[in-house]
């Protein structure tokens, strides 16, 4: 049975308008543990891929990167793979000094690794592939990289190559967000090690967003522990935009006390008010809907879904998360739509839209990231 819920990907990679394999590239699935490197004859084959919906990657020098979806049932897949010469283009160089790029370097980890404990155990083994910058005036920091960053993750025991197409983290808005391609890499260990990180591993994922998005295509959220709730708020029209916020204080720090405790309170205040969760609970069926394409579902709702994990509690006080008086300390999290609707597959990845989360998953770092193939013990 378990052989019978797998599928095989295979295929050649050849240069676009020829003939000639391409040797030595590296072929992988995005954010999953398959890769391999085709042969002298450009074949190559990735086997006991578990069904869902992937990004096949095939990355080499001298060529654009190759993407394309695929759909893993319990079947071969056979794919002729065309790739392109690159044409060499160079970046704009960003002049910095070596004591900024440390600043902005150390915030780049805590918004991109983390500052949790499985955090702490991950080591960037080459750090001075990233293209940093700071821009001052919107408050933001971003990020780039030409070629793979290599994290060591000795919490979860994963060797994490990550190609940071984009990174952007807004000191104002208060939202990280990033796209590019990363292949996970089992670290060697002994069988007590090994052990440990499976431990780890299964923490991770419980309560996580992937636990929750399979759970609610199996419609399986009151024995996996999630409830989910319709909610209602409203932005305080009482507290100003954070940019004019962070603006003023900025203005009148070390100048005016009175001027800057003034807008400290300001700062203090709620961003919400008016928030309401509409009892009794929603059921999976109220926003999951199913799709064409086997495999692939949608989750849509009209407002903000309040989804609880009831079988861990928070640790981390939120200021602008909203918590019912009758509802214990549970890990708690807010999904808002990017237009409505989010796509995502068996696998509990989103393919499509990627929704805005706020809470426990907001904490949710590359040092907690488990591959989307991965399945938790029991």
């Amino acid at each position: 049975m378990l052989f019978a819920q797998s599928g095989v990907i295979r295929g050649k990679v050849v240069a676009q308008g020829t003939n000639n394999p391409v040797p030595k590239a590296s072929v992988f699935l995005n954010n999953a543990t398959f890769g391999t490197a085709t042969a002298d004859d450009g074949s190559f084959t990735l086997n006991g891929v578990k069904p869902g919906q992937y990004d096949i990657i095939v990355s080499v020098l001298g060529f654009e990167e190759y993407s394309q979806q695929v759909q893993v049932n319990n079947n071969t897949t056979d794919l002729n793979i065309s790739l392109t010469p690159k044409v060499m283009m160079m970046r704009e160089v960003v002049i910095t000094t070596n004591a900024d790029w440390k600043k902005n370097y150390e915030k780049f980890k805590k918004d991109f690794i983390g500052v949790n404990n499985n955090s702490k155990l991950c080591k960037v083994d080459n750090p001075r592939v990233l293209n940093l910058g700071f821009n001052r005036r919107s408050q933001t920091l971003e990020a780039s990289t030409d070629e793979f960053l290599v994290v060591e993750n000795q919490a979860l025991g994963y060797r994490v190559k990550f190609l940071l197409n984009d990174f952007k983290s807004d000191n104002i808005a208060n939202t990280i967000s990033y796209s590019g391609r990363a292949l996970f890499e089992d670290l060697p260990g002994s069988e007590a090690q090994k052990k440990k990180w499976k431990g780890k591993r299964d923490e991770a994922y419980y309560g996580s967003s992937k636990h929750f998005y399979r759970s609610l295509y199996k419609n399986r959220l009151t024995e996996d522990g999630f409830q989910i709730y319709d909610f209602n708020r409203e932005i305080d029209p009482n507290r100003p935009p954070e940019a004019i916020i962070q603006k003023k204080l900025k203005q009148f720090n070390g100048i005016n006390r009175d001027s800057i405790m003034f807008w400290l309170d300001k700062e203090k205040m709620p961003k919400w008010y008016h928030e309401s969760l509409t009892r009794p609970a929603l059921k999976a069926f109220d926003v999951v809907r199913t799709t064409r394409q086997n495999g692939i579902y949608v989750i849509t709702f009209p407002r903000y879904l309040y989804v609880v994990y009831t079988k861990k509690r928070e640790s981390y006080d939120f200021k602008d998360l909203y918590r019912p008086l009758d509802m214990p300390n549970y890990e708690a999290s807010v999904i808002t739509l990017n237009g409505g609707y989010a796509v995502f597959d068996m696998n509990g990845t989103i393919v499509t839209n990627a929704p805005l989360n706020e809470g426990t998953w907001s904490k949710a770092k590359l040092g907690d990231m488990l591959p989307v193939d991965y399945e938790p013990g029991e």
